[in-house]
């Protein structure tokens, strides 16, 4: 109770959101043209570097203003802070459920997209950057939560899986949303990929990357904006409902496989092992 209570006072905190919001709301949005279309940078991309420079993890000269206790405090917030926003998904997939529907068997089989983390980045993470069995953790998923939960179960979050999984989370938490809100603004632009597709890739089961990648969208295609939410959303919820199982029965027994087939044969010591 008293942390809780220690959380809600804590004002050096609130105050630097409230400020880092106000400044990035004022500044907008900034369309930077290249050659295949425009990157957008979005209010929550700024909201993210100036986290990042009054973090003292990150600059040691910011511990005089925050302190490694305001640190911890802000993890827990984000779940609070993306929820406003999941909330408004749930209220936009009602009215869209027949585009949903009518998405059909694309918005489940999607979800076979997360394996190109097997196909793209395993291979790089043995073969080029010489990495033992972490690159199994490191590369079977996108290593969100569920995902940890299932190397936690199998491993041990203090293997070398366990490393792998923590170190890409960490990573993902940290540059994921910058990346994916780049990403979609950039392919919306390009005529590559149809929007409704971009929308559905953006649900990884990730709250903020999701919210990232369906803004950016959002606002490249505007007179979209309630079908590329209720898409995003949903593939959202269908990543947590059947990626776990992707991951536990097809994703990681993959990845043990190709890890053995590209000669890598050293072993470690499962949990309860």
């Amino acid at each position: 109770m008293q942390d809780i209570k220690d959380l809600i006072l804590d004002w050096r905190l609130h105050l630097s959101v409230l400020v880092i919001t106000i400044l990035c709301e004022m500044i907008g949005v900034i369309a930077i043209p290249i050659g295949i279309g425009s990157i957008l940078l979005l209010p929550l991309l700024y909201a993210f570097v100036m986290g990042l420079l009054i973090n003292p993890n990150v600059i040691k000269k910011a511990g005089g203003w925050l302190k490694d206790r305001d640190v911890r405090a802000a993890s827990p917030l984000i779940v609070i802070a993306i929820m406003p926003f999941i909330a408004k998904f749930g209220t936009i997939i009602g009215p869209s459920i027949q585009q949903i529907i009518d998405a059909g068997p694309a918005l489940i089989l999607q979800e076979l997209g997360n394996l190109g983390t097997i196909v793209i980045a395993f291979p790089i993470a043995v073969l080029v950057l010489r990495m033992g069995r972490e690159s199994i953790g490191a590369c079977f998923s996108v290593a969100r939560e569920p995902n940890i939960a299932i190397i936690a179960d199998k491993y041990g979050l203090k293997s070398d899986e366990g490393t792998g999984v923590m170190g890409v989370y960490v990573i993902g938490t940290l540059f994921g949303t910058f990346i994916f809100a780049i990403l979609a603004s950039v392919l919306a632009n390009t005529g590559i990929f149809s929007i409704e597709a971009l929308a559905m890739a953006c649900g990884i089961g990730s709250g903020s990357m999701m919210a990232a990648c369906s803004g950016a969208l959002a606002h490249s295609v505007p007179d979209m904006q309630d079908q590329i939410l209720a898409l995003a959303a949903a593939s959202n919820v269908l990543t947590y409902a059947t990626g776990m199982y992707l991951c536990i029965f097809v994703a990681l027994p993959v990845t043990e496989k190709l890890y053995d087939l590209l000669g890598r044969k050293d072993t470690t010591v499962k949990a309860g092992e």
